[in-house]
């Protein structure tokens, strides 16, 4: 089992923005010492909920910092971006850090984002599969060329090249993981006939889950994949996780914090056509998630992530370790979920 930090850069309320991102590069720095397997990083813009604006770029200051750890995006928001700059940077990093990044990406929200980055709501409602398409492309192959609605262009050589990263033999090695966010059936039929991994909310329970890994399966099947790709499709769950010496005053430190985050983050959400967005109840959200995820002590957390990976099917965990809102008590809490709970995984 494959358990790894999820850093949103969450900016709760009477903080700086220096202040949570601050928080969010010690939380990597100490998930590499703890001896996590890896730390995903979210992307948003103008609001508080993240503000981290560029996952790749700061993936790529944590990948200079750390040696081990594997430093992934969750994820990088294909409509606001050109595909083909986001897969040389893409490129870049899995050369240059010796393969320990992987490229998470998904479509994000209908927010005012697409306007500010001229991308337009069409990117978003109809324009994924396409920039997938040629993203993937790019990772692949060794020239590109596009004739699509959204992105046309003449041939040109892909620099630097993906696949030529040497490895511990001196012979080359694939390109880059790519990871896609999945929330409805569309999406998990995408990522299922491409082959990739999804990523899985944290809002979602081992059933939901569950029935999203079958549904990706049956897709897989028909689009020709071999069993042993099927077998071994790396799918990432996200959740939450607060390690304490008792559930209750795991719960009581989410429910302090979550909230107060959760509210102003989700409000400040605008939606680029004026529509109206039902945001969640930030109060039943966070009993949700303390209900769902490794909230509680190292044994119900262990317990926990041992019963989703059995339900599910999935080995890969991103978990949310910054809930508390606190530096002092977001680094303990990662410390101790390498050191207690980590353990009884194994």
């Amino acid at each position: 089992m494959r358990v790894g930090a999820f850093v949103l850069g969450a900016q709760f309320p009477g903080q700086g923005q220096g202040e949570a991102l601050h928080r969010a590069v010690r939380s990597a720095e100490v998930a590499e010492a703890a001896g996590l397997d890896a730390v995903w990083l979210a992307e948003h813009h103008f609001v508080p909920y993240g503000v981290c604006p560029s996952a790749v770029t700061l993936a790529a200051l944590l990948l200079g910092r750390t040696e081990r750890i594997r430093v992934g995006t969750a994820v990088s928001v294909l409509p606001t971006v050109h595909p083909v700059a986001l897969g040389e940077q893409a490129a870049l990093l899995h050369l240059t850090s010796g393969g320990r990044f992987s490229l998470g990406v998904g479509r994000g929200g209908p927010w005012v984002d697409l306007e500010v980055f001229g991308s337009g709501l069409g990117a978003y409602e109809q324009g994924f599969p396409e920039s997938l398409d040629l993203l993937l492309r790019w990772l692949r192959e060794p020239r590109v060329a596009a004739d699509g609605e959204r992105f046309a262009f003449r041939e040109v050589p892909v620099v630097p090249r993906p696949d030529e990263l040497l490895d511990a033999d001196g012979g080359s090695a694939e390109g880059p993981e790519v990871v896609v966010a999945c929330t409805s059936p569309a999406s998990v039929r995408l990522a299922a006939e491409h082959g990739l991994p999804m990523l899985l909310g944290m809002h979602s329970g081992d059933e939901d889950k569950a029935d999203m890994v079958a549904l990706w399966r049956r897709h897989a099947r028909t689009a020709g994949h071999t069993p042993e790709h099927i077998a071994r499709a790396g799918h990432v769950s996200a959740g939450v996780a607060q390690i304490s010496d008792s559930h209750a005053e795991a719960e009581e430190t989410l429910m302090k914090a979550m909230p107060g985050w959760l509210k102003k983050g989700l409000d400040a959400h605008v939606t680029v056509d004026g529509r109206q967005r039902s945001m969640r109840d930030p109060v039943a959200y966070t009993e949700l998630l303390c209900g769902l995820h490794p909230v509680g002590t190292p044994k119900l957390a262990a317990d926990r992530l041992a019963a989703t990976s059995e339900r599910t099917g999935i080995s890969r965990f991103a978990l949310l370790v910054e809930g508390s809102g606190d530096l002092a008590t977001t680094e303990e809490n990662v410390r101790r979920l390498g050191a207690e709970v980590l353990p009884l995984l194994s």
